[in-house]
Formats: structure tokens, C-alpha cells, sequence
């Protein structure tokens, strides 16, 4: 097997501490093009304590996100770094690739659809700042999703109170606040199924969250499908716990003790002559038992998977280029294409 990976693309924040701005705001763009222009303009009007710098990431968006993004880096006047995908690697990934490219001493993730409000960023990052967080999240007294949305974060959050060692009560969102600590602590993962809460969950117990308002969608829908939240799913459960595994050995136990109860059963029936179950129910257990075995081989499986595809290098993420307006202004060449 061809085992071919690309280098690893470096984090660009300078060396000097003091060259860093106080606070970067990394954003992963996907079909994003009516909003994420609306939503850098309310940024660049933010009054932050150290300076503002924000990261665009186009995570392979297959509307003109990318020719908005570009615009941005060159018109507005706060240090913009746009880093364009090669393909869709999804959310996550995204926001790995954008911690890579942000160099401030805090950083804020946010999603590009304006459901965030912009003014709520300054509340996170001085509540981190001034209370020595490592993390904080937003929680909304009420989310503007959709029913079934909605129905799918909370179910994701309750998993995550099982499998992840988060504080209890604690609600994970995508707008979020972490430190340099924190961030530098995380990109040491460099798997191809990043989940940004379970790894924060791993570095750190300095985690609050703060009340923000949450806003309707005005443009669109979300690009969050049943498919990409069964994935995200998968990622929390398998990439962060072997609980999975504890499950499947319980209930092979509890089906194995049902299996020993009925033999005795037919053990018993037989003694006394009275005639075993039949065909039907005979066939009911054995499609029960088939089930259990395939869902457990399914579960051992999809670890096995995913191992074998870290060890082959799956990457993940790919930047094509990175744009930034710190070369623009300088006169240089302002697109750095990357392996």
C-alpha cells in the first residue's frame, strides 16, 4: 500500500508572546457566502482588549464562500488569515486548521451563519480572561433551531455527560472561548476525527460557560444534516471512550445469561414431557442473538477502522492556500500555497 501524506502544515504564530493579539476568532466557512461577510464586518468593529485578528477557513464550500472570503482579506481593515480547504473534511476539521493559523493569546470559534452574535464575543473572551479560564462556553437560554436539531445537541450533550469527564450540566457549543493553553494543547492531536469538546475535556478543568443570546437563521438552512450529526456522534462515542466496548461485553453477558435460562428451560420442558417452544419462537432468539453479535462485531469494527486509517495517515485537512492581509498591506505575494 502507497502510504502518502502531506507535511504538516506549521502554526504560524511568532515566537515573541507580545506579537500576538489578544484575541483571534477562527471561523469555519461552508456555504457561508450571504453571511460571512456581514458577520466579519460586525467583528472588525469589536473594541478588544490587545487587538483582533480573525481566521476564515473554507472547509471546501461549494458556493463562491471562498471569492467572499478573499474579498474580505483584501478590504477589511482588521488582520484577516483566510485558509482554504482542499475538500470538505467537516466542522471540526475545520476548526483544528483554523487554531493552526490563529495566533492569539485567547481564541473564540464561532459558526458564519450570525446566529452567534457578534457583541457577545467581547462578554466570553473577558469572562476568560478576568476569571483565568481555560475554556468557556456559550449556553442559550433558548436556541433558534429547528425541533429535530435541537432534539439531536441535547442528545449529543447527554452523551457526552456519560462519555466525556465534563463538568456536570455543562452545555458544548460551537461558540466557545479557549487559551493559548488550551489551543496549543489540543493541535497536539492530529487524528483525522478531531472532536474540539472531548479534547478540551482532556487538557483542562478551568471550564465555565456564560448566558448569550441566541439569534434566528436569516439566510439558508443548516448545513448540519442527520448524516453529519450521526458522524459527529460517532466521533464523541469512539474517538474519546471505550465505553462502547464495556457496553458490548455487558450485553453479551445479559444475552448470554437469557441464552443460559431458556436451555434450562427446555432442559426442564423436556423432563416432563411437555413439547420445546417452536419454530417461530426459535426463530425470534436466533435473529436476536445475530443482531446483538452484529452490532458488537459492527462496534469492535468501526475502532478497528479507525485505527487503521490514523495509522495510514488519513489527514485531516488539507489547505490548499492561506491568504493574509498582513502580506497584503506589505506588497508581497499575498497567497502561500501549502502541500
Amino acid at each position: 500500500m502507497l502510504d502518502v501524506h502531506p507535511a504538516p502544515v506549521p502554526a504560524v504564530r511568532p515566537d515573541d508572546p507580545a506579537a500576538r493579539p489578544g484575541l483571534s476568532i477562527v471561523v469555519p466557512v461552508y456555504r457561508g457566502a450571504d453571511t460571512v461577510g456581514e458577520l466579519v464586518a460586525a467583528l472588525a468593529k469589536l473594541e478588544v482588549a490587545g487587538g483582533l485578528e480573525i481566521v476564515l477557513v473554507n472547509d471546501g464550500s461549494p458556493d463562491n464562500s471562498g471569492e467572499v472570503c478573499r474579498a474580505l482579506v483584501a478590504s477589511m481593515p482588521v488582520p484577516i488569515t483566510f485558509v482554504e480547504h482542499a475538500r470538505n473534511y467537516g466542522e471540526h476539521n475545520a476548526v483544528m486548521t483554523g487554531l493552526r493559523h490563529a495566533r492569539g493569546a485567547y481564541v473564540i470559534t464561532m459558526d458564519d451563519d450570525l446566529q452567534n452574535p457578534p457583541d457577545e464575543v467581547v462578554r466570553l473572551y473577558d469572562h476568560a480572561r478576568r476569571n483565568d479560564l481555560d475554556v468557556v462556553y456559550a449556553r442559550y437560554a433558548e436556541k433558534q433551531h429547528a425541533l429535530w436539531r435541537n432534539l439531536g445537541s441535547r442528545f449529543a450533550n447527554r452523551v457526552a455527560d456519560i462519555l466525556l469527564d465534563k463538568p456536570k450540566g455543562l452545555y458544548l457549543s460551537s461558540f466557545r472561548c479557549m487559551s493559548r493553553l488550551a489551543v496549543d494543547s489540543i493541535l497536539a492531536y492530529e487524528g483525522p476525527y478531531p472532536y474540539v469538546d472531548g479534547l478540551l475535556m482532556q487538557v483542562t478543568s478551568r471550564i465555565d460557560s456564560i448566558l448569550v443570546r441566541h439569534l434566528p437563521r436569516r439566510h439558508g438552512r443548516s448545513n448540519y444534516t442527520l448524516k453529519r450529526l450521526l458522524r459527529l456522534w460517532l466521533n464523541l462515542a469512539l474517538n474519546f471512550s471505550i465505553l462502547p466496548l464495556r457496553l458490548s461485553v455487558l450485553l453479551g453477558l445479559v444475552m448470554g445469561t437469557i441464552g443460559l435460562v431458556g436451555a434450562l428451560v427446555v432442559v426442564v420442558e423436556s423432563i416432563y414431557e411437555r413439547p420445546p417452544a417452536g419454530w417461530a419462537s426459535t426463530m425470534v432468539v436466533v435473529l436476536l442473538l445475530s443482531g446483538v453479535q452484529l452490532a458488537m462485531l459492527g462496534i469492535v469494527g468501526e475502532y478497528v477502522g479507525r485505527v487503521f486509517l490514523t495509522a495510514n495517515h488519513k489527514p485531516q485537512g488539507i489547505v490548499r492556500a492561506v491568504l493574509r492581509s498582513e502580506q497584503r498591506q506589505a506588497g508581497r505575494s499575498s497567497e502561500t500555497p501549502r502541500a
